[in-house]
């Protein structure tokens, strides 16, 4: 005899505040099998698409030695996307239909690489700021309540941690240069700050989704609260590195134990996700165009593997 809907979703409850993990066989609420598709989609975009402003970068890297490390980034990043979109068809999808979705422009991807990559220290940037920021919002999500996601996230937060550590690296080696250099490290900072911060998506009463994914426990902070730890744990790092941040708020609190800060303008933030963004068209094109002259690749894996399946079925029958 199965069990009534009613037990079901007991038996879900209790699994999810018990802090156990939900596995794709398990029964679920449809409402948090949408939610994480949704969730899990846009991560999984946002790794693909990511990879444009920096690997546009590989072939105008200073040295054969940051050509390697960039080369190694872009790699880990294409990784990423295809770990999640993995963990995203245990929930009954098909990464092509996702793919379709992102390219028609029916799921969206983080807002921040909506921003053009200019210099060569924007790459460090992106290291520093962006992938910091990434670090902050995913290594809760290792502890997410749907399992194919939090395993995914336990090896994607190692490299990304990584990543932010070799950002920083290229961004002290510009500063130990010339003038000119550190230039160009304020500038890239001062450009990508406000749009980091935004990031972690609007603010919390102004976030529709953010109370009901805590609690199915699959967000573990609200999105102020991770933007206020990024803030914390960058401003230190800033002043180490020797740069400003661009916001004349910014100070530390001693009564509260953290810095305040200034409001980043959530109206760009809603150009940007509506599609209105400096790259926008350009990021979806260039995916479009990557994803139709790969057709012949996909045809020839599945004739392949049809062939390989016809062989095994016909070594059977002998």
């Amino acid at each position: 005899m199965s069990a009534a809907p009613e037990e079901l979703e007991q038996a879900f409850d209790a699994t999810v505040a018990a802090d156990q993990r939900v596995e794709p066989r398990d029964w679920m609420p449809e409402a948090y099998r949408r939610t994480l598709i949704r969730q899990i989609a846009q991560h999984a975009h946002s790794e693909i698409i990511g990879m444009q402003p920096e690997g546009n970068w590989i072939l105008r890297a200073p040295s054969l030695r940051r050509k390697a490390i960039l080369l190694a980034k872009v790699q880990d990043e294409a990784g990423h996307g295809m770990y999640l979109y993995a963990a995203a068809e245990t929930l009954g999808v098909d990464r092509a239909e996702l793919t379709e979705k992102l390219i028609e422009s029916k799921q969206k991807y983080s807002s921040i690489f909506n921003y053009p990559a200019l210099s060569w220290a924007d790459i460090g940037v992106i290291g520093w700021l962006v992938d910091g920021a990434a670090v902050c919002n995913q290594v809760p999500l290792c502890r997410c309540s749907f399992g194919p996601y939090a395993r995914a996230m336990i090896r994607i937060c190692k490299e990304e941690s990584f990543h932010q550590r070799q950002g920083y690296e290229l961004l002290m080696a510009m500063m130990r240069g010339t003038d000119a250099q550190r230039a160009m490290v304020q500038d890239a900072t001062d450009r990508w700050w406000w749009p980091s911060l935004m990031m972690f998506g609007p603010p919390d009463g102004d976030s529709p989704n953010t109370q009901q994914s805590m609690q199915w426990r699959i967000k573990r902070h609200t999105n102020d609260e991770l933007r206020q730890r990024f803030v914390d744990m960058t401003a230190p790092q800033a002043e180490a590195l020797g740069v400003t941040l661009p916001d004349p708020q910014l100070r530390w609190n001693p009564e509260r134990g953290a810095h305040d800060y200034g409001e980043p303008d959530w109206e760009e933030l809603k150009q940007v996700i509506s599609g209105a963004g400096p790259c926008n068209q350009q990021r979806i094109a260039h995916r479009r165009a990557a994803h139709e002259s790969g057709a012949w690749v996909r045809e020839a894996a599945t004739a392949y593997a049809a062939k390989q399946a016809r062989r095994a079925t016909e070594g059977a029958a002998a």
